[in-house]
């Protein structure tokens, strides 16, 4: 099946991450996958969780927003809805877990890294852009804080990135769309790291429940994407200095 967007079913879209966007984020990128625009930055502060302290360990979180004007309607921002909405909520929790997935936290010393994904254009795939965009993002405030001789050895200890594809009319597609996503009969977010390990499936039916030989099929899929993302990864960060 050839899509609207002139790809076929295993194709990703374009995507470009371009490093150093924010002169005062210790580290920061612009990822743009297909019409998906997410701004990621990542920021250190030598401070830790309260539940960490006395700790020699660092810690890695993550927030997540959408700017009203990211979908073809305004959106209420939530600071003036004077409430979190449960998806932002869920979504930077996924964030969080993906990058620690990868990060050594005794490494980082006793200090915070936070990093901020926001989305400036939503056309499906945003929570796997931000984790994909947030991983470099993190390695930068990284390569700062090894700069800084702030940390003795570089806390990081593969990739992270994650994917979306589904079932839209029967085929198995790979990188969704907002349009096909709205379609899709089964939806799936697949995170993964650089050495093979899955962080996280989330993988539903909207109506006919799929087999466990489709997704088979879908991880296979997932990880062929999985690859093209990691390797712009490290294109992008091929010059980023780690010792």
């Amino acid at each position: 099946m050839l899509r609207k967007d002139g790809r076929d079913n295993e194709d990703l879209r374009d995507v470009n991450i371009e490093r150093g966007v924010n002169k005062y984020a210790e580290g920061s990128c612009l990822i743009e996958i297909g019409d998906t625009r997410v701004l990621c930055t990542a920021s250190v502060e030598e401070v830790q969780p309260r539940w960490m302290k006395d700790t020699d360990q660092g810690w890695v979180t993550a927030e997540y927003s959408m700017l009203p004007r990211s979908t073809a309607e305004r959106t209420q921002r939530e600071s003036s809805a004077g409430r979190r909405q449960g998806r932002g909520m869920e979504i930077e929790r996924l964030i969080g877990r993906s990058l620690r997935a990868v990060t050594n936290l005794q490494a980082l010393g006793p200090r915070t890294i936070t990093v901020d994904c926001d989305v400036l254009q939503a056309d499906g795939g945003t929570r796997c852009a931000a984790i994909t965009g947030g991983y470099v993002a993190l390695a930068e405030a990284c390569a700062w804080l090894k700069q800084k001789n702030r940390v003795k050895v570089w806390p990081l200890e593969a990739q992270v990135a994650a994917v979306s594809l589904g079932i839209v009319a029967g085929e198995m597609l790979l990188d969704l769309t907002y349009e096909e996503d709205s379609r899709a009969a089964v939806d799936m977010n697949l995170v993964m790291t650089s050495r093979g390990g899955v962080v996280e499936v989330q993988a539903t039916a909207e109506g006919t429940p799929f087999s466990v030989s489709q997704l088979g099929q879908m991880m296979t899929l997932g990880q062929k994407g999985l690859r093209g993302l990691l390797t712009i990864q490290a294109e992008a960060l091929a010059d980023l200095k780690t010792s």
